[in-house]
């Protein structure tokens, strides 16, 4: 895996990453996920949503399925999509385990990952397709 293209990236709000890392401390010691949202291809991050992660564990997640519906609405209504999910992890480098690749659903979303390793969170993204891994590069505008 090099470093993400210039093509292949990403913009976060601010408040959207203020919300990650907010809603991942929230849920710490288990790992928090969400969704994103935005104008399919112009790159930008419009919203992120927190949602409960229904596996209740630290080192795996599921996103509440009505969370996830009431998020994909939002999202219609406002002349967006789901553009990929969010999640934590509480104490590993923010790079996609085995089974992050595994259950990753839709080739064309960004996986970001926070981690909670360092004091410092971090944020990474990722596009996983047939089990490869390719970085998105994260610009917080």
């Amino acid at each position: 895996m090099g470093a993400p293209s210039d093509t292949d990236r990403l913009r976060i709000s601010a408040a959207a990453r203020t919300g990650m890392v907010a809603h991942a401390y929230a849920c710490f010691p288990e790992e928090m996920c969400g969704l994103i949202a935005g104008v399919p291809g112009d790159g930008n991050v419009a919203h992120f949503y927190p949602c409960a992660n229904d596996a209740a564990s630290a080192k795996v997640y599921t996103i509440n399925a009505k969370d996830y519906l009431r998020a994909e609405r939002d999202a219609e209504d406002r002349g967006w999509e789901i553009l990929g999910c969010v999640h934590s992890h509480t104490h590993t480098e923010p790079y996609p385990s085995p089974t992050d690749v595994a259950q990753a659903p839709d080739p064309t979303w960004c996986y970001i990952i926070v981690s909670l390793k360092r004091d410092a969170p971090e944020l990474r993204g990722y596009r996983i397709a047939n089990g490869a891994i390719s970085e998105v590069g994260l610009v917080i505008a």
